[in-house]
């Protein structure tokens, strides 16, 4: 490892006199577009700041946080493998980083490390600018994991007709349906769970879906988490397939392409999820300042 690439690795706030400093951390964490993303945002917004990489081995997130927050950092970005170590880190929570049961945004404000999951909103604001009504819409989501944890409770804010979360076994989707019970009783939503063989059965699968989102990390391996079979029952022509998978045209998008649906991956969310979290730690005041979908655009050229 050269130093170079040693530094852009450890990024020391030290260093940057004069502006305020910014992480993404993760491991591996050298193939992120953060920094690019981040660096778009300061300039639309005309922010003098320094985004960087920080990359801890995988048991001192800790350590680096305190290290990097200590030296004068202002805020990271938390991605994997840390967002529970992010979780613990945090002085106070916000609401949705308590429902998501995890962390991606972390400041620092009077002294205090606050921590706040920006991944929920940034899926939901990519739906919307694609002109995805969320509203009334019957939604799949695949997996179970943290990642689909991280999207319920901004899902269930838009009051979708029904959602359903399918998984190899039940055991985690039931445990997310009785996790985010009360707010889906307060929107009035059907929340449900369902194995992904379920899927395949025209009698607990009756209806096809609005909007099909993969949370599950199939795409990474070019798997799909549906069968032939449930690609039939799951969508119908109209409907929209979200992978957070991004970069690549995964197996479960082109799976949809054969039924008639439109396909999105994941880079407008994590775009989107970026904005959130400038906006936390630059003010919401700068939210005319900056446009997700001219940097999504520069992104996808």
């Amino acid at each position: 490892m050269t130093s170079n690439t040693s530094l852009d690795l450890h990024t020391d706030p030290k260093l940057f006199v004069g502006k305020d400093v910014y992480a993404v951390v993760g491991n591996p964490i050298s193939h992120s577009k953060s920094p690019v993303i981040h660096q778009y945002f300061a300039e639309q917004a005309q922010q003098a700041m320094h985004y960087g990489r920080l990359q801890p081995e995988l048991d001192d997130f800790a350590k680096a946080a305190r290290s990097f927050f200590a030296a004068g950092g202002k805020g990271m970005n938390v991605t994997v493998p840390f967002k529970l170590d992010a979780q613990v880190f945090a002085d106070q929570l916000t609401n949705r980083a308590q429902l998501a049961g995890a962390v991606n945004t972390l400041w620092i404000q009077d002294g205090k490390i606050y921590g706040d999951n920006t991944d929920g909103a940034g899926l939901v604001r990519d739906l919307l600018a694609q002109g995805i009504d969320i509203h009334a819409s019957r939604i799949l989501l695949l997996g179970a994991g943290g990642a689909s944890r991280g999207v319920i409770g901004p899902l269930l804010e838009h009051s979708p007709k029904c959602l359903v979360i399918a998984n190899r076994s039940t055991a985690k989707a039931d445990e997310l349906v009785k996790l985010f019970a009360d707010l889906a009783a307060r929107k009035e939503v059907a929340l449900e769970s369902r194995t992904l063989a379920d899927l395949e059965n025209s009698q607990k699968t009756p209806h096809a879906f609005d909007l099909v989102i993969n949370a599950t990390a199939a795409g990474l391996t070019d798997e799909s988490p549906l069968s032939e079979l449930a690609v039939t029952q799951v969508f119908k022509p109209g409907s929209f397939a979200y992978d957070m998978v991004y970069g690549k045209t995964t197996a479960f998008m082109k799976q949809a392409l054969q039924r008639g649906a439109r396909i999105s991956d994941g880079l407008g969310m994590l775009v989107e999820q970026a904005a959130d979290a400038f906006l936390l730690w630059r003010g919401l005041e700068l939210a005319s300042k900056i446009d997700p979908r001219a940097v999504l655009a520069k992104l996808r050229s």
